[in-house]
């Protein structure tokens, strides 16, 4: 059954069935998708909740959606806190970055311009707006994919040192190929709890970078010995906190 993002506060409603106005853009993927009026579907709302969706008005002028069976639905959610933190990459390795972060589970995604990153866009704040946007949109587009219920934040663009600052998770991993200790044995000495992960761009990160994220207090862990891709790094350590802490939690 395919699964669409319907905007609302639905966690609030006590009535059994509600009928939702559709913006142009869903209106338009059910139309592809050759999604009639006696059609059922899965909706959410990016906060936890999903319902049965059934077109009530398929015009073109007011569609509508007729949800029902609204329900709290997280069980495709970590039971932690995941933040990833990562060095903005030029092309479109941020988009790829993005789209597997949400399918493998990050809860918020935090861009940064670091020193050496190809892409700059602190300095151009209409081309920052216009990448966030995008970003978000293809947050949800991966929550679409793998039937998510919670939309994770892709938070507006930071340099390191105000990310390292903010960053409120409880164990804090910034991977270099410095790193004398492995993220797996790290991993395995310490129980599922919040945690944020930082990944520097194509260059990696400065030295100053690294140091001020050491006073913010991040661990330097290596992902092993091999020099792993920006886009590829985050994916591997965020699969490596899932497969390992899910065998602690079973």
């Amino acid at each position: 059954m395919p699964q669409f993002y319907l905007a609302g506060d639905w966690a609030q409603s006590k009535l059994p069935k509600l009928q939702v106005p559709i913006d142009g853009d869903l209106a338009h993927h059910l139309r592809v998708r050759r999604i009639g009026p006696d059609d059922v579907f899965t909706v959410f709302d990016g906060q936890g909740y999903t319902a049965i969706g059934r077109l009530s008005k398929i015009n073109d002028i007011h569609p509508q959606i007729e949800i029902e069976q609204i329900q709290e639905d997280r069980h495709r959610e970590l039971p932690y806190y995941l933040e990833l933190v990562q060095g903005l990459a030029g092309g479109d390795k941020m988009d790829w970055i993005i789209e597997k972060a949400v399918e493998t589970g990050a809860s918020i995604i935090t861009p940064i311009e670091c020193d050496r990153s190809v892409v700059k866009l602190k300095s151009e704040p209409k081309r920052l707006e216009k990448r966030m946007l995008h970003w978000q949109a293809i947050a949800q587009a991966a929550c679409e994919q793998c039937d998510r219920s919670v939309i994770p934040k892709v938070t507006p663009t930071q340099y390191p040192r105000d990310a390292f600052k903010q960053s409120k998770a409880g164990l804090k991993i910034l991977l270099s190929p410095t790193g004398t200790d492995s993220l797996h044995q790290f991993l395995n000495r310490h129980s599922p709890q919040s945690i944020a992960i930082a990944i520097g761009p194509e260059g990696g990160f400065s030295r100053e970078e690294e140091a001020s994220a050491k006073e913010a207090g991040f661990i330097t862990l290596s992902l092993g010995p091999r020099i792993i891709r920006t886009e590829t790094a985050g994916i591997v350590a965020i699969s490596a906190v899932e497969s390992i802490w899910n065998l602690k939690a079973n």
